[in-house]
């Protein structure tokens, strides 16, 4: 069942275009349908729709009367999806609809993310393109695919593509801030290759130990919050039922999307039967630390054992004992701020997945910096370690930041108008995380002048995620007056 109470609020064709868009299923790689969605919208416009070679959708419409002589203007926002839902939720992302839902003056999706990153910015656009009222120089629509996962529209755009010389990107989640720079980011993926071992003691018996409840959230904008990290918590334990309680390690599965600080792990062990209710006793123990240790900051957190069947091959000791110190020594969390910018996260590394098969375990992390030197330096620190682990160390994804240009016309306009409008004045920012500004801007060969804002969203890129109401409804009102003055 789809859910509609979110289509009696305001603005109407804003959330339409919204509700439309959780109805198709669009986690990133899966762009096919809703990219159809949106050239057969373009196309229902009269409107020149058209789609580049990796998939990216641009629709333009024509200068409004008196504003033929005006600089094009290209909006932008990207079409996918963070695929995030609690463990005890049955959601198929690649074929359910997001279930949405209004808690006061949010809305939410039910124990799933909602897409409003960056759906919500899809729709403002829509909306722009569908309204005739408003007063407009031409105007650029573009939808990029694939951003959440190695901003792969942005990366594959074609030369050319674009013609518009200002570009005001609506993936910011926080009204009231003019975004004008953001972090570049790097992959690595590492992997430790083993043989199963097939004989367990006798005597052991196997344990699934859980960890959940965390709240995760996006791995650059709440970097800084100090959320808990599910990887980190669930080795800090391994560590010493390994090492003081003759435990073994059959499967690990901790985290699941690169860009989301992981809320849950899962691991199968085995441990001498004799000492199965020492192991129920720590358990509980770290529990209770680990509430501790994040009191103020997760209210959530849940530990627990249970027994489960015996699994029919465990990790090599050597291997278990690498992983497990490989990850205690990772960095994790915000590694250095900006110095011109207080409060504002320069680098920062997430250790996102950790998760076994048979033959292997794969570790995934993202280093973000707005400095290439600090994201080189911290790619090496990263690769030193998992060597010295005895594990393959492979980079990829790099993405440049974003440049703030101080001289910015449309953020000196933009600010105006915000002044002028609400009495206050907007905040101007940089931040960590992956836009797509810095991306699009190599692959366009003129200087585009791009400021980035967007609607409040809170719990980005996990369950929680929600987006305020009123602040869309400002957002939208506010992209329409820049649209206007934009002569």
């Amino acid at each position: 069942m789809y859910t509609s109470e979110i289509l009696s609020l305001t603005p109407e064709n804003v959330w339409k275009y919204f509700y439309e868009l959780t109805k198709i299923p669009r986690p990133t790689g899966q762009m096919e349908e809703v990219t159809k969605y949106v050239i057969n919208f373009g196309k229902s416009l009269n409107l020149e729709t058209i789609q580049d070679k990796v998939g990216n959708v641009l629709i333009k419409k024509p200068a409004t009367k008196g504003y033929e002589n005006s600089k094009t203007v290209i909006l932008q926002s990207h079409l996918d999806m963070v695929p995030q839902k609690n463990s005890d939720v049955v959601h198929d992302f690649t074929k359910d609809a997001i279930k949405t839902y209004i808690d006061g003056d949010m809305v939410k999706a039910r124990s799933t993310t909602l897409g409003a990153d960056n759906g919500v910015g899809c729709a403002m656009m829509m909306a722009v393109l569908a309204d005739n009222s408003i007063e407009h120089p031409s105007i650029e629509a573009l939808f990029t695919i694939d951003e959440e996962v190695g901003m792969d529209g942005a990366n594959g755009l074609e030369k050319g593509f674009l013609k518009g010389s200002k570009m005001i990107n609506l993936d910011t989640e926080e009204e009231g801030e003019l975004c004008i720079g953001c972090a570049g980011g790097r992959d690595a993926n590492i992997t430790f290759d083993f043989k199963p071992e097939n004989l367990i003691d006798e005597g052991d018996i196997a344990y699934k130990v859980i960890l959940k409840g965390l709240k995760g959230g996006h791995s650059g904008v709440q970097i800084h919050l100090g959320h808990a990290n599910a990887n980190k918590l669930m080795n800090r334990f391994l560590k010493e039922v390994v090492s003081n309680y003759e435990a073994r390690i059959a499967s690990i599965d901790g985290g699941s999307l690169r860009n989301a600080i992981p809320r849950e792990s899962f691991v199968v062990l085995t441990i001498p039967e004799q000492l199965s209710e020492d192991l129920i006793d720590l358990v509980d123990e770290y529990e209770q630390l680990f509430r501790e240790d994040f009191l103020g900051i997760e209210s959530g957190i849940s530990f627990k054992a249970e027994r489960t069947n015996m699994p029919e091959s465990l990790l090599p000791v050597e291997v278990q004992d690498d992983l497990i110190n490989a990850v205690e020594a990772c960095s994790n969390g915000v590694i250095s701020y900006l110095a011109d910018f207080p409060g504002v996260v320069e680098s920062s590394l997430n250790l996102a997945l950790v998760k076994s098969t048979e033959q292997n375990i794969e570790i995934k992390l993202l280093i973000r910096s707005s400095s290439e030197s600090r994201k080189d330096w911290i790619c090496s620190s990263v690769e030193s370690l998992f060597s010295l682990a005895g594990a393959k160390v492979e980079f990829g994804g790099d993405y440049p930041g974003w440049q703030p240009n101080a001289n910015s016309e449309l953020l000196d306009l933009m600010s105006k108008i915000y002044l002028d409008k609400y009495n206050e004045e907007a905040t101007v920012m940089v931040i960590h995380a992956g836009l797509e500004c810095g991306i699009i801007q190599s692959n366009v060969e003129h200087k585009l002048d791009i400021v980035s804002f967007g609607p409040t969203i809170t719990g980005a890129h996990s369950p929680d995620e929600a987006v305020e109401i009123k602040s869309v409804g400002k957002s939208y009102d506010y992209l329409i007056s820049v649209i206007e003055n934009l002569k």
